[in-house]
């Protein structure tokens, strides 16, 4: 008699999934696949790292049409956040580089200006400014832009959670009629 017999289990065949994810989505993915039958395959937790969740549900599972639905449904809302918090800094990335950039060619020409035969100075100094400028403000621009992002981007991100959690509660309904 296997241990199976003796605790009195009875026979369950399982479908197994395995999610790659983000460090921030991990709690909420490990909440949130419950709703659609899905539980951490405790037969693999020792092998849960931040990047990836094993899971495992009943392959009978009741209303499993809807639920692999609703799922789906959950994943894009889920993928919608992971752009969004990417796009919060995108844009003062971008603009910092740029920045940077410009900067970078500014003091190129401060410098070939200052090694020509004879040395331009003057025009030297004059490059010069805009490069120091170049290369101190895209820190600043970069909090700037970024702070603008969030507070424009926050309403849509929470939006996105509220689907989120309205699609978990239609699943939570589904799994316990």
């Amino acid at each position: 008699m296997n241990r199976i017999e003796k605790e009195g289990h009875h026979f369950i065949g399982y479908e197994y999934k395995e999610i790659s994810t983000a460090s921030p989505m991990f709690s909420l993915l490990v909440d949130c696949y419950g709703y659609f039958g899905w539980d951490v395959d405790e037969n693999t937790r020792h092998a849960h790292t931040d990047h990836f969740i094993k899971l495992k549900r009943d392959r009978r599972i009741i209303n499993k049409a809807e639920l692999t639905r609703l799922q789906r449904k959950f994943e894009a809302g889920v993928a919608d956040l992971v752009e969004l918090e990417k796009a919060k800094t995108t844009k003062a990335t971008i603009a910092a580089l740029t920045l940077g950039i410009v900067g970078t060619a500014f003091m190129a020409g401060s410098v070939f200006a200052v090694t020509a035969e004879p040395p331009r100075i003057f025009l030297s100094i004059l490059l010069a400014i805009p490069a120091f400028i170049g290369w101190i403000s895209p820190y600043f621009v970069f909090k700037k832009m970024k702070a603008i992002q969030i507070e424009a981007l926050n309403p849509v991100i929470e939006e996105t959670y509220d689907a989120i959690y309205s699609v978990c509660e239609k699943g939570a309904k589904l799994l316990h009629k």
